[in-house]
Parts: structure tokens; sequence; C-alpha cells
């Protein structure tokens, strides 16, 4: 079966509540109020059966003092009935309605002429000229009028037929989308608890599921779904629907709250919008305070221009800087009201829920508000150089046929564990990088690359840059190690310029013997080159470290080793005491050279003394058959 939302619109007592009633049997006028003053306050709510069409209605006030109640019915229709009566004409309300109902983008509607049965003939010829007239330069696709009477019922099985129409050329939502329900109603329920209502925007949740309402924040599970009074296992999109919240109290959530599904969303303080203001409404400058209703929320706001003054006429990039946060995402259209007095004066598209911080104005705005797929994701990248993935779906509005191309090679990007990064960018960033590791190899020229650590942070790319530095490695950019990375080829080697410190080096290694060299101990020059020294010539082996400052040269350590290795299997087992004998050396220096043989399996501490370890052995048996 396919399904529409409508909503109505137009002036106060042009019988929008009286021709829902014809339609549906049903008054939507819920409150003693709107009864004893006879006229609507707050949103109503009717279902209709056309055949294999099921509609949901919402009717709105037409009274200047609710036009935030009727901006929070008409998000999310899928068409209007614009009610003008025959009497009358277009009256301010119906011209304030249109242009929100333009601003907010609704596809289609049907002109409803009221009140027929007390209009002369002449006088009903001029009232569908003038609006025909006036919705030819709509942008919404608009049907013929109707001519209707609540009275007579005049027009009604045509206004049916139009309706149907409608719902059979509506394309079904994507229930796989994620799920977005605005709430416009909070009430309980005796037995039930707490219920919430409004029109499903976008995917699908059944009974028992996990949601959460923000921006307040609240996580509960669904207890039951009903779809206008009958109890349905899913909600989905198109369609309106009352969700039974358990566990939550009904002062948690109200208008303006918005229940979804999984992580994508979070709410937002600022939005980098593009804004259309309507014809002879004042510009918008630096801090101007507006009205911002998007969804079923009305929040205050400071304007930001993207550059200069905002003003008719034109399409003008601006951020909103929220008092209260909303949700919201990439391509939900809102509208803006003046602070006082309450007038509409222009609308807006989002074009970006999650703007970064940096700069404080929108840039490359008009990029990201072009409807494809390619120019969308080609803005942000210009503009960031990368998307985190969980973002997709919400700050570019992607669904799975966007994620689809992104994933391709086409889309001139690629996937890196939590982000998309721009090829050119990464491009850009690696020729950057190969830079940066020549002037490393040139500086030091001992060391046997930069540290990963170090060229990571060079790359820029936040949680992504081991998959950066594999596609750099596979293109044959760059040879990585555990712990560093260096350009292909590049080998560290002793230049003429420390040859000398080298040789310095290694000649007071070997007159140290068995005590080895303190580094304070290496008078060759800045404690900087010093170091670079050593650790090549510890890398090339010539060099042995204990501890973290003391040196040997590698044959030097040989014998040490040998006399140690030779004493330990001669007695079994050793004391600190008999290696003293042997080498000469204090426990100064024998403790910390005994400790590092244990670590290199060349003996093994067991008490007070110790054993030929694994490698001790081997060294053993070598020395065996040597002789």
């Amino acid at each position: 079966m396919k399904r529409l939302v409508v909503g109505t619109a137009g002036h106060v007592d042009h019988g929008k509540t009286s021709l829902v009633k014809s339609l549906t049997g049903i008054d939507t006028d819920r409150w003693e109020e709107e009864k004893r003053r006879g006229i609507t306050m707050d949103l109503g709510f009717a279902d209709l059966e056309l055949g294999d069409v099921h509609v949901s209605i919402v009717d709105v006030p037409g009274h200047e003092d609710f036009v935030r109640n009727m901006v929070a019915g008409a998000t999310g229709i899928d068409a209007v009935l614009l009610v003008v009566a025959a009497d009358e004409g277009f009256m301010p309300q119906t011209l304030e309605h249109l242009s929100i109902l333009e601003f907010l983008n609704v596809p289609a509607g049907i002109p409803v002429i009221t009140k027929v049965d007390i209009a002369e003939e002449e006088w009903l010829e001029l009232v569908n000229s003038e609006v025909v007239e006036r919705l030819a330069k709509s942008p919404i696709r608009w049907l013929d009028p109707v001519n209707f009477s609540a009275v007579t019922d005049q027009g009604l099985d045509e206004l049916k037929s139009s309706i149907r129409s409608l719902g059979m050329e509506k394309t079904s939502r994507d229930e796989g989308e994620l799920f977005r329900m605005p709430v416009d109603r909070s009430f309980t329920v005796a037995g039930t608890g707490t219920v919430v209502t409004g029109t499903v925007w976008s995917g699908s949740v059944k009974r028992g599921e996990t949601v959460s309402v923000l921006p307040g924040g609240v996580t509960t599970r669904i207890r039951a779904i009903q779809a206008h009074g009958k109890e349905v296992s899913a909600a989905i999109p198109g369609r309106r629907a009352a969700l039974a919240l358990t566990g939550v109290e009904k002062s948690a959530v109200g208008r303006g709250e918005v229940v979804v599904t999984g992580d994508a969303w979070r709410s937002a303080e600022t939005l980098d919008v593009a804004i259309t203001l309507s014809p002879g409404a004042k510009p918008l400058g630096q801090r101007s305070r507006v009205r911002v209703h998007l969804g079923t929320a009305e929040v205050m706001a400071r304007v930001t221009p993207a550059e200069g003054e905002i003003v008719a006429g034109v399409v003008c990039g601006a951020r909103l800087r929220l008092e209260t946060p909303v949700v919201a995402r990439w391509g939900d259209r809102g509208v803006l009201r003046t602070y006082s007095p309450m007038v509409t004066i222009g609308g807006f598209t989002v074009v970006d829920p999650f703007p970064p911080a940096r700069p404080r104005r929108p840039v490359n705005w008009k990029l990201k508000s072009l409807e494809a797929v390619q120019s969308r994701a080609a803005g942000f990248m210009d503009a960031d150089g990368q998307i985190a993935v969980a973002d997709l779906p919400v700050r570019l509005g992607f669904g799975a046929q966007e994620f689809e191309w992104i994933n391709s090679p086409a889309s001139g990007m690629m996937i890196t564990g939590a982000v998309f990064l721009s090829l050119d960018v990464v491009e850009s960033r690696l020729a950057d990088a190969a830079k940066s590791l020549a002037r490393f190899h040139r500086a030091h020229p001992l060391e046997p690359g930069m540290p990963l650590e170090e060229l990571r942070s060079l790359l820029a790319v936040a949680g992504s840059g081991d998959a950066v530095l594999e596609k750099w490695a596979a293109d044959g950019g760059v040879e990585i190690d555990a712990t560093f990375a260096k350009t292909p080829g590049f080998e560290p080697s002793i230049g003429p310029q420390v040859a000398e410190k080298a040789a310095k080096i290694m000649e007071m290694a070997s007159d140290a013997g068995f005590q080895g060299v303190n580094f304070k101990e290496f008078s060759v020059g800045d404690d900087g080159a010093t170091r670079d020294i050593l650790g090549f010539l510890r890398r090339s082996g010539q060099l042995i470290r204990v501890g973290t400052e003391r040196y040997y040269g590698a044959e030097v350590m040989d014998r040490l080793i040998a006399v140690v290795v030779q004493t330990t299997r001669d007695r079994g087992e050793v004391s600190p005491a008999d290696l003293r004998e042997q080498t000469g050396l204090t426990r100064k220096y024998l403790i910390p050279l005994l400790e590092w043989m244990d670590a290199e399996g060349i003996t093994a501490r067991n008490g007070d003394v110790r054993l030929l370890g694994p490698r001790g052995r081997v060294i053993a048996s070598e020395a065996v058959d040597k002789s």
C-alpha cells in the first residue's frame, strides 16, 4: 500500500478543520478551548483510506499566533492542501503559510477553494484565477484547484481523487535508512506510560528496539507502536506513528525532540546553512538574532554570514549559532522568523550539521549544498580533506547507494579505518612527507630512518596514518620497519664529518676494557651528535650498551662474555664474588653487566648465583667444539 502524509495550510477560519472532518469524519480540534473559540490552536491528526493509498493528515492552526505550531506540523509532509476561502481569497496567513511550505520544499499540493456554497459564481471565478496566478510562481507542483463545500460536500470526490493521484505518484521511502522521527506530541497513557507521536522522516524502527531521544540524550526502549490508533509491529517512513517509551517521564521528552536509532545522530549547537530570504525581508548581518524552526523544534540563534550581509534575492551562506541544540542532517529544510515581532523572513537548507569550529564562518557552502553526491563529497573534501565514516549518513546525508559510490575507485577517495580521505589530499600530504623524510635523512645521516610516530604526525591524518603509510609503502614511496620509516635505498653511514669522532669513541671503549665508558665520559662534542654516533655504532654492532648510559666495545664484550661463560661452565654456578675474582670488576660494574647478560640469555639468575642461560650454553658448546 502507498502512504502519503498530507498537511493543511491556510488563513484562520478558512475551513481547514471542517475540510479534514468531511474527508475523514474526524474532528481534529482536541482541546476544549479550540472548540469554544472555534479556531485550531495546535496540531490535529486524522487518517484516510483511498483504495490502495493510506493518507495521514496533519491539520495545522491558521491563526498568526500559532505559526510555530503550523511549522512543526508542516515538516515532513509529502503534500499540502492549501485552503483558501471563496469569500475572502488570499489573506496574510495564507501567504505566510505558502512561503513556509516553499521554504520547507514541500513537493506537491492541491489548492482547495472552500465555502463555495456562499460565493457567487463570478466571484468564485475571480478567486480561482487569483489562486492559479499566485501559485504559478511557486516552486511547489500544484494540481488544479478544487472547489469545495463542507456544507454540501461539493468537490469532495474530486479532492479525494486528487489526493489519491498524489499518493500513487509518491516514491516509497527507504526503510533501511537511519530512523528519525521528530516529536510533535508527548503525553501519558495509563498503563502504558509516556507516548510520543510524529511523522517518521526516515528509516524504520520495531517494537522492542532501543532508541535515543535527542538532544535530551535519553536512551530508552520502544514498548509498543501504534499508527492511527492501531497496533503495528514497526514505525515506517512516510507515516504517522505513536511510540510508547519504556521508563521515560513525560517531562523528559516533548515537541522539538527527535527519536533516533544508531550512533550516527548527534545534536549540534552550530549549523552551516544556505539561506534564502523572503522578498522585502531586511538584510541579516553579523550576530542577527533569529528564530530557527527545524523539524518540530523552535530555537533562537545568532547568524554569522559567510560573506557580507545576507540579502533577499540571492542564496547566501551562513553559520547559525544555536542557543539550544537541535538534531539535523544534510539537506534538511528549515524556516527563519524574526525574534520580535515574529514574522517569517526566510528559509534555509542545512549544508553541514557538524561544521568544524575553525574557521568560524562556513567555507565551500555552495559546493556542499549541491544535490549531486559527487559534488557534495567534493565540497567537504576541499574544505576538510577527510570525512569521518561515522558522520557520512548524517553529515552528507548518504544512503546505501551513495556509500557504494564513495567506496568505488571513481570517487577519488580512500577509506582508512575511521575516515574517508581525498586521494588528492593523500598524494599532497605524502609529497610533503617525502620532503620531510629526505630532510630528516640529511640532518640525521646516522639514524636508520624517521620514527614512525613522527611521520604519522606529519601526515596529519587522525586515525588513518597506518593505512596511508601502507598505501605509500605499497606504491614504493617509503620503506617501513617496525619503528621507523626511510626513503627507499637509504642506508645510514659514517660520513667524513663524524668519522673522527666515531673513531675516538671506539678507541675509548677499547681502552676502558671491562669497565666500559659512561656517556658523560665521551668528550667528543655536543650531546646530540654524540648520541647519534653512539646509536649508529650500536645498531652496526660495534658498541654494546648496558643500562642506559654505559657502553662497551663489541670485542671487549665478547671477551667478557667468554670469561663469564667459561667460569660458570667450569663451576656449574657462580656468584658475583666468583666473577669479581675473574674479571677484576667491583659490584658497581659487575651487577649491571650480569643483569644485562640475564636479559640476553647468557646467564640465568637462581637466587644469589648464576647458571648458564640458553645462549650461554650455546656459547659454551661452541667453545668446546673449537678446542
